[in-house]
C-alpha cells in the first residue's frame, strides 16, 4: 500500500511565505510521529510532502520525500502525488476551511482518506454547529453563543474563532473594557463564538471512530499558561489514568451523534467537580497521537489502517503516562 502523507504546515502549505515556527514545531511533532508509525508497518510505502525549509528536521529513510519549493503550486502537487498513491493521510488545521477543502480535493480524485471525510470536518470544525449538535443530543458541553448575539455580562469569557484550531484565535476577557477592546479588533476578522471561562482540569481524549462506533485509546491532561490574554499549551500528559470507563461512555455517545467521524480524532474536555464538558472535537491528528505508542505499546497508525477492513486491534502492551513538552518558539522561519 502506498500512502501519501501531507502535513499542511510542514508540507508546503506555507511554501510562498514565512513559516510560523510555533505551528511548525507542533506540525513536525505530529508528522514525525505519523511517519515513525507508518514505517513500522510491513507492506506500507510512504510518500511525504516536505517544505524545503524543514527537510533536515525529518528522517526520511525508507520513504519517498517530495520537496516543495516556492516555485511549486502545492495543491497541484498534492493532487499529482495523490493519483500515484493508494490512500492519502492529510494533517491540517480547521481554520479557514483548510482541512475541509483538502479532504474535498482528495475525495474529488476518488482516493480514500485515512481521516474523517469533508462533511464530518465541516461539522466538527465549526464550534457553533458542534455545540448545537451536542446540545440537541444532551451531551454536556460549554454554553456557546455567536459573537454577534452576545451582550457582555460580568464574569470571565472566552472569545474564539468559530473554526479555530488550538489557542491562536482564542482570547480571555475579564471585564467590559477587555471585551470592548477585543470586539473592536475582531469585528472584521471572521466569525467568532463566546463561551464562559470555566475553571477546571483540561483533559483530552485520543480516539478512533468508524460508522457510528468509537474506541478510546487514551485520556490525557493538557497544561497551559495564560499570557497576553491567550492560553498557551505547555505540555500534555498522555495516558494519565487506567480508569477510563467514564470517558469510553462519552466516546460511544459522540460516535453515535457524529457517525461520519472516521479514523483518529481528538476530543478536548473541561472537567469540574460536577461535570465533564465537551469543548471541541478535532477530526484529525492531535499532538497526543505522538506518545500513544510509548504509553500503550500499540501503533496507532496500524489501528487506523485496521479500520479499513474491520475493527481496530487495540491490545496494549504497556500502560504508562508519557509527557510531551510543547515547543514555545514563536518566530518565523
Amino acid at each position: 500500500m502506498k500512502i501519501l502523507v501531507f502535513e499542511y504546515i510542514t508540507g508546503g502549505g506555507f511554501n510562498k511565505q514565512a513559516l510560523p515556527a510555533a505551528l511548525v514545531a507542533e506540525g513536525l511533532l505530529m508528522l514525525n510521529g505519523l511517519l515513525d508509525g507508518l514505517t513500522q508497518i510491513q507492506g506500507v510505502d510512504v510518500v511525504v510532502m516536505l517544505d524545503w525549509r524543514v527537510c533536515t528536521s525529518i528522517n526520511s529513510d525508507g520513504m519517498r520525500p517530495c520537496i516543495i519549493t516556492p516555485d511549486h503550486q502545492t495543491l497541484d502537487e498534492l493532487e499529482r502525488l495523490a493519483l500515484q498513491c493508494d490512500v492519502v493521510w492529510p494533517i491540517a488545521p480547521e481554520f479557514d476551511g483548510i482541512l475541509q477543502k483538502l479532504c474535498q480535493r482528495i475525495e474529488a480524485l476518488r482516493k480514500p482518506l485515512l481521516t474523517s471525510p469533508a462533511k464530518a470536518v465541516a461539522l466538527t470544525g465549526n464550534k457553533w454547529q458542534t455545540f448545537q449538535k451536542l446540545t440537541q443530543h444532551k451531551i454536556a458541553t460549554v454554553a456557546t453563543q455567536r459573537f454577534e448575539d452576545f451582550y457582555y455580562q460580568s464574569g470571565e469569557w472566552m472569545i474564539k474563532a468559530i473554526d479555530g484550531a488550538g489557542c491562536s484565535d482564542s482570547y480571555l476577557v475579564t471585564d467590559l473594557n477587555d471585551f470592548e477592546l477585543r470586539s473592536g479588533q475582531l469585528a472584521v476578522n471572521g466569525q467568532f463564538i463566546v463561551q464562559p471561562h470555566i475553571h477546571g482540569e483540561k483533559t483530552s481524549l485520543s480516539c478512533l471512530f468508524k460508522a457510528g462506533r468509537g474506541w478510546l485509546l487514551s485520556a490525557n491532561v493538557q497544561k497551559f499558561n495564560v499570557k497576553n490574554q491567550q492560553y498557551h499549551l505547555q505540555e500534555i500528559l498522555v495516558n494519565v489514568t487506567s480508569d477510563v470507563s467514564k470517558y469510553q461512555r462519552l466516546v460511544v455517545e459522540i460516535a453515535m451523534v457524529f457517525p461520519d467521524l472516521w479514523g483518529y480524532v481528538g476530543i478536548d474536555l473541561i472537567e469540574t467537580a460536577d461535570a465533564i464538558y465537551v469543548l471541541e472535537i478535532n477530526p484529525r491528528l492531535t499532538t497526543s497521537f505522538v506518545a500513544i505508542q510509548a504509553a500503550l505499546g500499540i501503533n496507532p497508525c496500524q489501528c487506523v489502517l485496521d479500520l479499513r477492513v474491520g475493527e481496530p486491534l487495540i491490545y496494549p502492551q504497556c500502560n504508562v503516562p508519557v509527557i510531551i513538552k510543547i515547543p514555545q518558539d514563536n518566530h518565523e522561519i
